[in-house]
């Protein structure tokens, strides 16, 4: 495991509509959901808040970006949300490219039979645990933090 840095991070998936939030444990053995929260005024300070209890090395913001490898009003929208997050919190943000996250979510929970509508309040946290499992993974396999900081 060299090259991996110890420490608790944070997954955020940026919705339209919700945020999920996923964390690992200090090794990063696991990403876990933690919350979905609700898109709107106080998002932010509610990620604050539990940035606060789980003290993370980092948080990792995943970033929309089309299948063909361009940005999209998502991407913008989760740049933008990324920005207000890191001038409200201590912890350094790192984006990181979530293209799948999303899709691998929806797929985890169908083949558990659920159907998207019965998912929708989990689907968020399920993609944060994903997109926060995959940069787990690239910081363990190259040794260098996945994503790029923000």
């Amino acid at each position: 495991m060299s090259g991996f840095r110890r420490g608790v991070r944070l997954g955020i998936d940026v919705g339209r509509a919700r945020v999920g939030v996923a964390r690992c444990d200090p090794d990063g053995m696991l990403a876990v959901p933690v919350e979905t929260v609700p898109r709107a005024e106080t998002s932010v300070a509610r990620i604050v808040e539990i940035a606060r209890e789980y003290d993370p090395l980092e948080i990792l913001v995943g970033l929309p970006i089309s299948l063909g490898g361009s940005e999209t009003a998502s991407t913008t929208d989760a740049r933008e949300f990324a920005t207000e997050l890191s001038a409200a919190v201590d912890a350094p943000i790192r984006l990181v490219d979530e293209r799948l996250s999303t899709v691998s979510a929806n797929a985890v929970l169908r083949q558990n039979g659920r159907s998207q509508k019965s998912s929708r309040r989990i689907v968020d946290q399920i993609a944060a645990v994903v997109l926060l499992q995959q940069a787990i993974d690239v910081e363990k396999s190259t040794g260098n933090p996945a994503g790029a900081a923000l």
